[in-house]
């Protein structure tokens, strides 16, 4: 049977979703700032990380490879889809919320160099203020969704391998370009473990819920 283009277009439209995503940064930009109390995380071990400006490349490939693995979930398994984009809207929400009351800040290195590359992390310093920083998003989001692909069973062992890569490199990135400490890694890591949990039990209700409403919206 040949589906219909609107049947086609219906199909995708839970993609549509992810423009949440755009509309709860709006609280990022407003919360990016010094606080009254701004509080400094940084470790022993923060310490002895060097500042390695090549990793400015996988900190901004970020961008593109949230959104990239949250259509390769959706195409793979829409539970999962589900799943982990309610709890990145939740960890973004819990992250702003720990912004507003616990503001953390991580000081950057003078960059004067030339080059492509350390105009990028100029780019990033000046567009990015040094502040809400624990928990960090770029490794929330990250983790989530290597989380959320490690329940696609459909996704090839290379797939696989190159996701893990990804993610694993714009969480050292965030390191290394001096974005954040380890504690604000560690803290993302903990949401998004308590948060895709709980919304793992919740999500039947939530699926019964929406198709319900789909079911009486068609009456």
């Amino acid at each position: 049977m040949k589906l219909e283009p609107n049947s086609k277009l219906k199909k995708y439209r839970p993609l549509l979703w992810i423009l949440v995503i755009p509309l709860l940064n709006i609280c990022y930009g407003l919360l990016n700032h010094e606080g009254v109390r701004t509080n400094n995380l940084m470790t022993e071990l923060d310490a002895q990380i060097p500042f390695v400006p090549a990793f400015i490349i996988p900190y901004i490939l970020w961008y593109p490879f949230i959104i990239v693995m949250l259509v390769v979930i959706f195409l793979k398994s829409k539970n999962t889809y589900y799943r982990t984009l309610i709890t990145l809207c939740l960890g973004l929400i819990v992250s702003y919320i720990i912004y507003y009351f616990y503001q953390t800040t991580v000081p950057r290195p003078q960059v004067n160099d030339n080059g492509i590359i350390y105009s990028l992390v100029r780019f990033i310093y000046m567009t990015d203020q040094p502040f809400n920083c624990f928990p960090s998003i770029h490794v929330l989001t990250s983790y989530l969704v290597w989380k959320g692909s490690s329940n696609c069973r459909d996704l090839s062992f290379k797939s696989r391998s190159l996701i893990t890569l990804m993610m694993g490199a714009i969480v050292v990135s965030t390191l290394f370009v001096k974005q954040h400490y380890v504690l604000d890694i560690a803290g993302a890591i903990f949401i998004v473990e308590v948060l895709y949990y709980i919304v793992g039990k919740l999500l039947p209700f939530i699926i019964q819920a929406e198709h319900k409403a789909s079911v009486s919206s068609s009456l």
